[in-house]
């Protein structure tokens, strides 16, 4: 009885022994699970900055237009041309597209000036009558069709809306290209997440979803992908 009194007494010890440590256990995994947990979110956090700032110049490419247009020379007073005037609607409201080398020569056929596009344009592309590889900054995937009538002609949208303030640039900012698709980065916009502050700042569906809910028209899948 006296051994039996002892044992009792000991295990007695190591169960008030193993009560006190418990809490000394529970805050240590505490504490390495907080550090575990602060870790992580600083990994996170270091993760999406990073891919915030630097995978988009690594994912695009930056390329130069073949001659820097201006264009708040040509649509200012002195000159007083119009957007109309280089981008024109064919009589059926297609849009026209990107101007003929043709249609500049109509103006340059003479040296306008001594900066070296003006030079470059004159030479390499008026006198040899070769068209300039203009890279089109709005130029859409093969599987969207769109068409400038319905959207111009018919619920009057500004060109400004989609294509931003262009007649007030004096030169022609580089093509922002994915290295993997081959599209522009207008499509999807300058953030990482896509669009921006300005209705012209991408060209995704979900902006042309967008536009067209604003104005109470039916979507079909077949009206842009044919």
């Amino acid at each position: 009885m006296h051994d039996k009194g002892l044992a009792a007494v000991e295990t007695d010890k190591k169960t008030i022994a193993v009560s006190e440590r418990e809490p000394v256990v529970l805050k240590t995994l505490m504490t390495w699970r907080g550090i575990g947990v602060l870790a992580f979110l600083v990994c996170l956090a270091g993760g999406l900055y990073v891919g915030w700032c630097f995978v988009p110049t690594v994912l695009y490419e930056e390329i130069e237009q073949p001659i820097s247009f201006n264009h708040a020379l040509h649509v200012s007073d002195d000159v007083g041309m119009s957007c109309e005037d280089c981008h024109p609607f064919n009589d059926d409201g297609s849009f026209a597209g990107i101007p003929t080398t043709e249609s500049c020569a109509e103006c340059h056929e003479e040296l306008l000036g001594e900066s070296a596009d003006e030079k470059k344009l004159l030479e390499e592309y008026i006198s040899k009558e070769k068209e300039i590889p203009w890279l089109v900054y709005s130029r859409q995937p093969q599987n969207v069709f769109f068409s400038h009538a319905p959207h111009v002609r018919l619920a009057e949208i500004e060109c400004r809306q989609c294509h931003g303030d262009h007649g007030k640039s004096e030169e022609l900012r580089p093509l922002g290209r994915n290295r993997l698709s081959g599209y522009s980065r207008d499509i999807w916009g300058s953030r990482w997440m896509g669009g921006g502050p300005n209705p012209w700042d991408s060209m995704k569906m979900d902006d042309c979803y967008d536009c067209h809910k604003s104005r109470d028209v039916t979507d079909s899948c077949l009206t842009c992908h044919r």
